[in-house]
């Protein structure tokens, strides 16, 4: 579908750092970048980004790649739908072919959701703007509301009509799949399918987006009372739609929240759409739910800096009060802003312009512990029972907070607006922590405990859990990996060079002589599919850059393999630089260990051959005691045999690897 030149010229224009960094606010750490990773609960930066490799990876999680694969894990797309949304950022015109019949019926039904809501989204505006019910009564009420036209257009607002069915029977007519309607959300079907109506027929539309834009799901509100009916209606749960994970405004909003260091939370559609007609476009709303984690980590990629502003009546307060304690877990600095009785966002930032509106947010914000505590000691009085409560309740908020010297100064300022003593706060607040902590601590993994851990020849491979499961062979599978994606057209010699057309063998033509001399093989799937690829794909072009095809690779498994054994975390370990000597420097290890390529390549093979014997002497060992159970000793003698000749070659590759001798091409 799309040509390897095209490919390339996307992969060369793509830097990780611009990619990257549409998404995750980066700090600059040395020669990477660091920021918090958008594919976990992150509350330290883990996510490294490094401009020299052009790959990005996540220290703890352990996502990462090009910056092909970021937008194929943060967008759900598939590989050639990523090369698409980077051409298209990049301005690079993409030649393909148009897709057969049967490629249309595979394509991907993400994608035909993403394409269904974008349909809705365009019906919904035209309806809006040229249908006559549309015009008087939709964009009458946005009128009404003080919208002005470049605000409705922005958020690509809406109308659905009254008639039950108008938006399923036209996109039905077009095409549109039933299946691809109910999915979304769209459509409803009856009971025994035996009738099609629309979800939002009779409503205004909000259209909500993911954080690159996409359409993933909508909000309509009612404007006709009617009974058992709730003013807005949202869109359910579905492939590309997790209420959980999203934040109304926060593509509009991502690069304001960036550039004030600030993030304004309020509650609803219009709260967002009437503080950016009155210039304050650093803000995003919860849609209505409770906030959750997914919606606060999403916020925490920008800044970690969280002005809440909620309606000053009960209802505000409560809501305000319920998302506190899930911001002050995820490491944010918190303020609370309520306004004042009878106004919500939507209608105090109809009355204000930019300016004055920011002046009111800075006189009037409190940070979140003069809120609860005047709040709770307000309704405690001076009942001693409800003044114990409420100190219980502000140290359960400050005991989820991760930073030790914030927590610290929160405990510091609680004692004196309460009058209590400090130490007793410090106890009760530790013994609190204790119970976070075990409740959230997760199952701790052992380190791998192995002689290859010391072993000069091995690459030091640390911060990966998959690896304590690993079994010697594919251990040093993956060894080899790491020599052949590094340096695997690099000639096997006693100096460095940059040509590849040396008459020494390169690093990967000598392990595959070595490996099919001996008739071995890579046993794990994915890595002999590596070593393969390497293989042919070496054959076919004298200027194969294995660490530039895997990283790009197609196959995210792949691309994940490289970027662990590229990444910068993979480094020499102590022992490895002694061996290179004293005076190494760690920014020359790299130079330092082509230099011990000639030592160490033959030492990981010959270390993979003596897995293989261990592996094959324990089966056969297996197998001998079965067969002296059954009595048969004719069969078990041949075996005993098939031993003795393996232990002889083990006892011949342990004196090699006692010796570092090297097996000459």
């Amino acid at each position: 579908m799309i040509d390897q030149a095209t490919i390339d010229r996307i992969i060369d224009a793509a830097e990780i750092t611009d990619v990257v960094s549409q998404f995750v606010t980066l700090k600059r750490r040395g020669i990477n970048f660091v920021g918090l990773c958008p594919f976990h609960q992150d509350k330290t930066p883990s996510f490294y980004v490094s401009p020299a490799k052009n790959i990005c990876k996540c220290f703890a999680c352990g996502e990462g790649g090009t910056a092909v694969h970021f937008i194929m894990k943060h967008e759900q797309l598939s590989y050639f739908e990523a090369l698409r949304f980077l051409a298209k950022k990049y301005n690079i015109e993409i030649q393909e072919r148009e897709l057969t019949d049967e490629q249309k019926q595979a394509y991907n039904e993400r994608e035909s959701l993403f394409i269904l809501n974008d349909y809705a989204r365009d019906y919904f505006v035209n309806t809006l703007h040229n249908h006559i019910e549309g015009k008087t009564i939709g964009l009458s009420y946005f009128k009404e509301r003080g919208f002005r036209e470049d605000i409705i257009n922005k958020f690509q607002l809406g109308y659905s009509l009254e008639q039950r069915d108008a938006f399923t029977q036209e996109a039905l007519k077009n095409g549109y799949k039933k299946e691809y309607l109910v999915k979304t959300g769209l459509t409803i079907e009856g009971e025994n399918n035996n009738y099609l109506i629309d979800r939002f027929r009779g409503r205004v539309m909000f259209p909500v987006h993911s954080l690159s834009g996409k359409v993933v799901a909508f909000g309509g509100r009612i404007l006709k009372k009617a009974e058992n009916t709730g003013k807005y209606v949202n869109s359910p749960e579905s492939d590309i739609y997790h209420k959980g994970n999203q934040l109304y405004g926060i593509y509009f909003a991502k690069q304001a929240i960036t550039k004030a260091e600030c993030c304004y939370l309020v509650e609803g559609y219009t709260d967002v759409i009437s503080m950016h007609q009155a210039g304050i476009e650093n803000v995003v709303a919860s849609s209505g739910t409770a906030l959750t984690p997914g919606q606060i980590r999403l916020i925490h990629r920008f800044t970690d800096n969280v002005t809440v502003i909620y309606d000053g009546d009960a209802a505000g307060i409560k809501a305000a009060l319920r998302g506190i304690d899930l911001l002050l877990e995820e490491g944010m600095n918190i303020k609370v802003l309520l306004l004042p009785d009878g106004e919500d966002p939507d209608s105090f930032a109809r009355k204000q312009n930019a300016e004055s509106l920011i002046s009111f947010i800075k006189e009037n914000e409190v940070d979140f512990m003069r809120f609860k505590t005047k709040l709770l000691l307000d309704e405690a009085g001076n009942d001693p029972i409800k003044r114990a409560t409420l100190i219980s309740d502000i140290v359960n908020s400050i005991a989820v907070i991760p930073d030790n010297i914030i927590r610290t100064v929160y405990i510091r300022d609680c004692s004196l607006l309460m009058d209590i003593d400090e130490r007793i706060l410090i106890q009760e607040v530790n013994k609190k922590r204790l119970n976070h902590i075990e409740k959230a601590a997760p199952q701790r993994i052992e380190p791998e405990q192995s002689a290859a851990a010391n072993d000069l020849s091995q690459p030091i491979i640390r911060n990966t859990k998959a690896l304590s499961k690993r079994n010697p062979i594919e251990r040093f599978e993956l060894s080899i990996l790491y020599y052949i994606i590094r340096y695997g057209m690099l000639p096997l010699t006693e100096e460095p060079t940059d040509n590849i057309n040396s008459e020494s063998p390169s690093v990967l033509d000598y392990i595959k002589f070595d490996l099919e001399r001996d008739g071995l093989w890579f046993k794990h799937p994915l890595y002999s599919q590596i070593l393969i690829e390497a293989v042919e794909q070496s054959s076919k072009n004298p200027n194969f850059d294995p660490s530039r095809y895997f990283l790009a690779h197609p196959n995210q498994d792949i691309s994940k393999i490289a970027v662990n054994l590229m990444s910068d975390r993979y480094h020499l370990s102590k022992v490895h630089t002694k061996q290179f000597g004293e005076n190494v420097k760690q920014e020359d290890t790299p130079l330092a260990e082509e230099k011990q390529l000639i030592k160490n390549v033959p030492r990981v093979l010959t270390e993979l051959k003596n897995a293989y014997i261990l592996d094959r002497l324990k089966e056969i060992k297996e197998q001998m005691e079965e067969k002296q159970k059954e009595g048969n000793w004719d069969a078990a003698i041949e075996l005993m045999q098939q031993i003795k000749d393996l232990e002889n070659v083990r006892k011949a590759l342990a004196k090699a690897l006692g010796e570092r001798i090297i097996t000459k091409w």
